[in-house]
């Protein structure tokens, strides 16, 4: 396993609950606890990674900026 270094900070590890390849693009959904985080990759990531259902992986998210709401 090839180990990278990132200066993501915001890494939040769980589940691969679907992948599903269409054309360029793939849409990555991966839970965490009761959540799930939908991230659009390149196909060509996903086939490289050989991201499957049921596999961990990281959600690392950069942003500018976190809005709060109330709920």
């Amino acid at each position: 396993m090839v180990v990278r270094r990132l200066s993501g900070r915001n890494q939040l590890v769980g589940r691969i609950e679907s992948v599903q390849i269409s054309g360029l693009m793939a849409e990555v959904v991966v839970s965490i606890g009761d959540q799930q985080i939908t991230s659009i990759i390149t196909a060509r990531s996903a086939r490289e990674m050989n991201l499957k259902p049921g596999q961990t992986a990281a959600a690392l998210i950069k942003a500018t900026e976190v809005m709060i709401l109330r709920v």
